[in-house]
């Protein structure tokens, strides 16, 4: 890498293979969760999660170049972690607060991530591919605000008793 443009294709990419990770792990989470808001939540996300893969390949075509060929590896980690809790025995409401802990866990990694590459692309003076990348940034913050939510308002609670 030599240049802020060669960096943005690496993060563009590093994003490509979070989303395509967390397409495969958001299932799993569904079919985890015993709090029916929590369940519907997750599969929200992975409707959200397809239309973001699909936005970045747009992105990326715009750009010029294939977004595979890119291995996340924090991504990797997270969705570990995700699946060893997961597999521990647990109360159902332990369990969901807990889910809730992994998600914001992988949506602040996003929100990090989609939050550079639109600072990359305006510095590259891309502004539509800048545009688009917001719009999943804004999303990933959405997801993020109804998770806090849930778990402000009922999870933790009934998790705590």
């Amino acid at each position: 890498m030599k240049t802020l443009e060669d960096l943005f294709e690496h993060q563009l990419k590093d994003l490509y293979s979070a989303e395509n990770q967390l397409l495969k792990a958001l299932p799993k989470m569904v079919e985890s969760a015993t709090d029916a808001k929590l369940k519907k939540a997750f599969e929200d996300h992975l409707k959200e999660t397809k239309e973001h893969k699909k936005r970045l390949e747009d992105v990326c075509d715009e750009l010029g170049f294939d977004p595979n060929g890119e291995t996340c590896k924090a991504m990797e980690g997270l969705i570990k972690e995700a699946e060893s809790f997961i597999k521990e025995k647990k109360d159902d409401d332990v369990n969901n607060a807990g889910l809730i802990a992994e998600a914001q866990r992988v949506e602040h990694y996003e929100i990090s991530g989609y939050g550079t590459a639109v600072r990359y692309a305006k510095e590259l003076g891309h502004k539509s591919v800048a545009t688009k990348l917001k719009k999943t940034l804004d999303e990933e913050y959405g997801a993020d605000e109804k998770l806090n939510k849930m778990a402000e308002q009922r999870l933790n609670k009934k998790a705590k008793s």
